[in-house]
C-alpha cells in the first residue's frame, strides 16, 4: 500500500489548488471542475481537492458546538516569517493567520477554503 494524496474537500478545487501550487511549487497534474489534484516532482505524495459544495470550514481554537478540524496539514519551513508572508499573499486569495497561536514556532493559518494548515520551523 501507498499512500499517494491527501483530499481537501472545498468549493472552489481549481482555487485552492493554485494556492497550495503557490505556497509548496508543486505543479498542477489533475484539473477537472470538480477534482484537482498536485503532485511533487518526485512522485511522492501530493494533495487533492474535491467539490464540496456545502463545505464547512472549521474552527479555531476548537469551540463546543462548532465544526472541529478533523485534519491539518503540517508544512516545514526554514524562516517562519518569510514564509508567513508567502502564505499569506498566495493564490488569488492567500491564507489567513489565525489569531490563537499556540506555540512561537507554529504559525497557525486558514487556506481560502479555511481548513487550517500550520507552518513550523525546527527549534534547537
Amino acid at each position: 500500500m501507498r499512500l499517494t494524496s491527501t483530499v481537501l474537500g472545498t468549493p472552489e478545487p481549481r482555487a485552492l489548488a493554485e494556492f497550495y501550487s503557490k505556497l509548496l511549487g508543486w505543479p498542477i497534474r489533475t484539473d477537472e471542475p470538480e477534482w484537482v489534484t498536485l503532485r511533487p516532482d518526485d512522485g511522492s505524495a501530493g494533495l487533492s481537492f474535491q467539490l464540496e459544495t456545502g463545505h464547512v470550514p472549521p474552527v479555531w481554537p476548537p469551540a463546543d458546538g462548532a465544526q472541529q478540524m478533523q485534519l491539518h496539514l503540517d508544512i516545514e519551513v526554514d524562516d517562519l516569517q518569510e514564509a508567513t508572508a508567502a502564505a499569506t499573499a498566495a493564490g488569488a486569495a492567500g491564507a489567513v493567520v489565525a489569531e490563537f497561536q499556540p506555540q512561537d514556532d507554529v504559525r497557525v493559518c486558514f487556506d481560502p477554503a479555511g481548513h487550517p494548515f500550520c507552518l513550523w520551523t525546527r527549534t534547537g
